[in-house]
């Protein structure tokens, strides 16, 4: 996420698909201070998700929570948690 931001123009988003849990952390919080997301976008149902979409080899992983994180190179404003599905 940071290099995709270094490398985008100004005013450029860069979206990712993460686990809530990428919210923690105290080296996290530094890099939230310095790229702030403009919306995070959470899941209100846990999804299972699969490596290539290959959910038989992935039989057995449990559901989890995931979020739409979406950065806005220039963004230095607050982020927005919205919840989707």
């Amino acid at each position: 996420m940071e290099h995709a931001l270094e490398i985008s123009a100004d005013g450029c988003k860069v979206a990712m698909f993460l686990k809530i849990q990428f919210l923690e952390g105290k080296a996290r919080r530094e890099l939230f201070n310095r790229y702030p997301p403009k919306t995070v976008y959470v899941s209100s149902s846990r999804l299972r998700c699969a490596m290539n979409g290959d959910f038989e080899q992935y039989a057995k992983s449990t559901a989890v929570c995931y979020a739409w994180y979406v950065w806005q190179k220039g963004y230095t404003g607050d982020t927005v948690i919205k919840w989707i599905n």
